[in-house]
């Protein structure tokens, strides 16, 4: 059965074990056969059987038609990040530039801004970020500062970025989910306003939030948003994304990360020095582009759009807090599973690495980040093999 045919016999209501078993299921048939538990959604999503044949497809494209199958491959990438520009809520397709990581995308913005821009972020965010931004700021291109949005009781503080924004900055960089604790970061639209009122922007990284929950990036106000398809959406490495608001795009940014497909009518070849650019984000659009990835991320993109975010929000939630009660049953602490985070569970332990080693050698597949081990259920994921993972975590044993 297809992907929509599947989706469509399940109804519009809430998603149940049995219809996902019935529906979904079968549509995962290659990865469900695996040996194992997997509780690393949150770092690389499971993938569709759908997604080798459209690989296939995109691969057949170049073998039949040669140079001719750009046509259908330029539509592809269209469509790409038109279904991108949905999931998001971003107002036109061409908002979306595509990228084959989330770092590429900050960069991207980091190079338009005027050198020694004032940037600020936080030590929470994600270790490519953390890098990029202290690499910039060593070698002279922007100034940064960085500050905890952790408060003392552990609950999300906005106050310290919105002073730094007061006293000046130029852009400010923020991750919608704490990749480490699972924590969502609310009121970025009040974060967004004070930005404006300051002169400055906003940069979201959202790719802990989208597919997780519904994502509106109109709504939050952001000039540039970051994510990729690696985790939630399933289609995995190098589909990534930079949105850019339709404000920015008329602003005064001057893109350098480009190629010539950024060019206008870039098939023409014309060479007018300076050279002309294509209108709205295309302008952003770099060099001859991976096709393939696009065929990868589609059926992981389709397959969200139509059961649609909030109910899988809704039902991984209801995973979530079946793990934290089970574990809690079996003595085990954990954070998650309510309104406040994201879509994976926290325990914190002085061991998380040796724990998840241990939980490896298990079959049970799941990552650690400093002192947290994270474990992320999906809609694939039985209430048995939660039961499974929680007895199995207290016969290891946990040290805090």
């Amino acid at each position: 059965m297809s992907l929509e045919h599947a989706i469509a016999a399940m109804g519009t209501g809430p998603l149940t074990e049995e219809a996902l078993r019935l529906h979904v299921f079968p549509l995962f048939s290659k990865t469900l056969s695996a040996p194992g538990i997997y509780l690393a959604n949150h770092s690389l999503g499971r993938p569709l059987d759908q997604t080798e044949e459209d690989l296939r497809e995109g691969l057949s494209l170049w073998q039949t038609k040669l140079g001719d199958a750009w046509d259908s491959w330029l539509e592809e990438e269209q469509a790409h990040r038109s279904r991108i520009a949905q999931i998001i809520c971003a107002p036109r397709y061409d908002c979306i530039v595509p990228k084959t990581s989330a770092g590429q995308g900050l960069r991207t913005v980091l190079n338009a801004l005027p050198s020694m821009s004032r940037v600020v972020s936080t030590i929470e965010e994600f270790d490519s970020i953390d890098v990029i931004l202290k690499q910039y700021a060593a070698m002279g291109k922007i100034s940064l500062q960085l500050v905890s949005c952790t408060a003392m009781d552990r609950s999300i503080d906005l106050s310290p970025l919105m002073q730094k924004v007061h006293d000046g900055a130029d852009l400010v960089v923020v991750s919608q989910v704490l990749f480490m604790t699972s924590q969502i970061v609310t009121n970025l639209d009040l974060l967004a306003e004070e930005c404006h009122r300051k002169g400055a922007r906003l940069l979201v990284d959202a790719y802990h939030a989208i597919g997780v929950f519904p994502v509106d990036v109109v709504k939050m106000k952001a000039d540039f948003m970051i994510g990729g398809s690696y985790k939630y959406l399933r289609g995995g490495p190098g589909a990534a994304f930079l949105y850019v608001s339709p404000d920015a795009l008329v602003s005064d940014l001057k893109p350098i990360d480009i190629g010539w497909f950024a060019k206008d009518q870039p098939f023409l070849y014309d060479r007018p020095d300076p050279p002309r650019f294509a209108k709205g984000g295309d302008a952003f659009l770099e060099s001859t582009p991976p096709i393939l990835t696009y065929y990868q991320a589609r059926a992981g993109q389709q397959l969200a759009l139509q059961l649609g975010v909030a109910r899988i929000r809704t039902y991984c939630t209801d995973r979530l807090s079946r793990l934290k009660k089970y574990l809690a049953e079996a003595g085990i602490g954990s954070e998650g599973a309510d309104d406040r985070h994201g879509g994976f569970l926290t325990i914190e332990s002085s061991s998380a690495v040796s724990l998840a080693r241990a939980l490896e050698s298990s079959g049970i597949t799941t990552d650690a980040r400093g002192n947290r081990l994270r474990l992320s259920p999906d809609y694939l994921t039985k209430d048995y093999v939660l039961r499974d993972v929680a007895s199995t975590m207290a016969t290891i044993g946990i040290a805090v």
